[in-house]
């Protein structure tokens, strides 16, 4: 590990009082005029999920490319404040999505930090617990290897099983492998995203606990800070700037949440973008 500070400490996890339906929503010109002021308040930084934050959800992980345009925003918005994606891939392959060296990454769910190009910022985790994924992963692939429609994605840090594919036949047949898979591995804990079940390291960080380090290793102010994400992996760190910052989710159907505003999917998404980039060139 290399950095410029010590890692975040985890924060206790809590449940949340809202839903996303009941939010307001970010582009409303009344509610805009609260959330920017608050990003030019203080020193701001703004962190973004990748799948279905910056890109539709893409039946195949590999479908998920980023298009010019928002690269575009990104790069602009990257000369006025750090921007870091934060994400449940591999950091390479975002970066590859991206094409971007001067923002940052946060990969595996954070457990994999590489800030932008010459800030000197690293953080890797859990490498012991390596051999651990790599034996959940060859189980995987062989429980599910005659089910059609699963998928088995590994990252670093993660292995992902994909079932939007899977028949609704099916589908209870994908959950009872994986909980097999993780019975079997407990130094590995099963987690549920959106159509896909992750088994990753059982320790106490998560993307909450990246951008709370990502904070203080370059020193922004979280009143300042906005994180956009869709996914319930994501309200780690809704919950970290509830009260403090701009959390914004994408929402896909109603559900709590401690996010404090919304957006209705990823063109959205961009155009929060364009208004950061507009507010942030006038401060």
């Amino acid at each position: 590990m290399s950095s410029t500070s010590s890692p975040a400490a985890p924060r206790p996890g809590r449940v949340a009082t809202r839903t996303t339906h009941a939010l307001p929503w970010a582009l409303h010109p009344d509610v805009r005029t609260v959330w920017l002021a608050a990003v030019t308040r203080g020193a701001p930084g703004v962190f973004l999920d990748y799948d279905g934050t910056l890109t539709p959800i893409a039946d195949r992980p590999e479908q998920a490319t980023l298009v010019a345009s928002t690269r575009a925003r990104l790069a602009r918005l990257a000369s006025r404040c750090p921007v870091t994606i934060v994400t449940g891939r591999d950091v390479a392959v975002v970066r590859d999505f991206v094409q971007l060296d001067e923002i940052g990454y946060a990969g595996c769910h954070g457990l994999d930090i590489e800030g932008a190009a010459g800030s000197g910022l690293r953080y890797e985790a859990a490498e012991t617990l390596l051999p651990a994924l790599d034996g959940a992963e060859a189980d995987l692939r062989r429980g599910l290897s005659r089910t059609a429609g699963a998928l088995v994605e590994r990252k670093r840090y993660s292995v992902s099983t994909h079932y939007r594919l899977v028949g609704r036949g099916d589908t209870p047949r994908v959950e009872e492998v994986v909980a097999t898979v993780a019975r079997r591995y407990p130094e590995l804990r099963r987690e549920r995203g959106k159509k896909v079940f992750e088994l990753r390291p059982d320790v106490a960080w998560d993307k909450g606990s990246a951008v709370g380090w990502l904070l203080s290793a370059l020193s922004l102010d979280p009143g300042a800070a906005t994180y956009i994400g869709d996914d319930e992996t994501d309200e780690h760190a809704f919950e970290l700037l509830d009260g403090a910052g701009v959390p914004i989710v994408v929402e896909h159907g109603d559900r709590p949440t401690s996010a404090r505003y919304r957006v209705r999917d990823p063109r959205e998404v961009t155009e929060v973008l364009d208004l950061l980039i507009e507010a942030l060139a006038l401060s």
